[in-house]
């Protein structure tokens, strides 16, 4: 009975705020890459009263915020994260939907595959060959879900930082089977929320890179898929968050921010002393780290996406 209320009054403060509904990215219900023979249900590993934890997608999806009140015609798309492991599906994903629609942007939850190679075949481009995807699908749809495809945002916690990097850095091939160089994948603003951005044996993350590319990758996939090393001078205007007692090494965000001053994109940096990793919108925080999206949406506002 308590977990029925529970979800009854946050279907309740969505509607409040915000129209929600899913799309699946390939309509015929079978992903590109997925095995023959592969028979799976996805699969939500949480535990009681935790957050969300999904597994084993073969059906990805974006879950639509309208808002209720549009003050915006920007949009943005929201990677959560989990290592490549695991999708932190509402801590870094739903929330932040809702969060989003509350102030009159609309928002799209990216629900991507996971390199799992016992589901896919080349898995590692799958997660990104679905955000190139949603790229496609809203610009393709931007009149219809009032929206403007010119100002088309990525935002993405820890791994899922990693890869809206990699949509900010690697938008000039498209990945995989499908492919439409008529429409840009390319984002025209990055949020990057504690992210993986390296895979450096210096200060790269490991465990995300073990997860997307395999424990005995080429030098030359290491640096493929190291961000800082693929910024150019038309990788979107970029807001990153990340906290010195972190474990994962602040130094990815200081690297790309690095990166980004060096082509001369408009970006800004807030670095914590305090706030670990995977805060997103807990409101348990103490001190300034608390606040970082106070300081996002005034970015956001000055560059004319909210």
């Amino acid at each position: 009975m308590k977990t029925f209320l529970t979800l009854l009054l946050m279907a309740t403060a969505v509607s409040l705020h915000a129209q929600k509904n899913e799309i699946f990215l390939y309509p015929d219900g079978k992903s590109p890459g997925l095995k023959p023979d592969v028979s799976i249900k996805e699969l939500n590993i949480s535990k009681p009263g935790d957050i969300i934890r999904l597994k084993d997608v073969t059906n990805p999806s974006l879950t639509i915020f309208k808002p209720q009140k549009k003050t915006s015609d920007a949009s943005v798309i929201i990677c959560p994260g989990g290592g490549y492991a695991i999708l932190a599906f509402d801590h870094e994903g739903l929330n932040l939907g809702e969060w989003f629609a509350k102030r009159g942007v609309t928002a799209f939850v990216l629900k991507y595959r996971l390199p799992q190679d016992e589901l896919f075949d080349n898995a590692e481009i799958r997660p990104l060959q679905d955000a190139q995807q949603a790229f496609r699908y809203i610009r393709k749809n931007a009149a219809s879900l009032g929206i403007n495809p010119n100002k088309v945002g990525i935002m993405g916690f820890s791994a899922g930082g990693h890869l809206a990097a990699s949509a900010s850095t690697h938008f000039d091939k498209q990945v995989g089977e499908i492919t439409d160089e008529t429409i840009s994948v390319r984002p025209d603003f990055s949020l990057l929320i504690y992210p993986v951005i390296s895979f450096s044996d210096k200060f790269g993350h490991m465990g995300s890179r073990d997860n997307l590319i395999g424990q005995n990758p080429s030098i030359q996939k290491i640096e493929f898929y190291s961000n800082e090393k693929q910024v150019k001078k038309t990788t979107p205007p970029t807001f990153l968050v990340h906290a010195f007692d972190d474990w994962v090494n602040v130094e990815n965000s200081i690297s790309y921010y690095r990166a980004l001053k060096k082509e001369g994109i408009a970006s800004e940096m807030h670095l914590y002393d305090r706030g670990g990793h995977g805060f997103s919108l807990k409101k348990d925080n103490k001190g300034p780290v608390a606040t970082w999206h106070v300081r996002m949406e005034e970015w956001l506002k000055l560059n004319g996406f909210m």
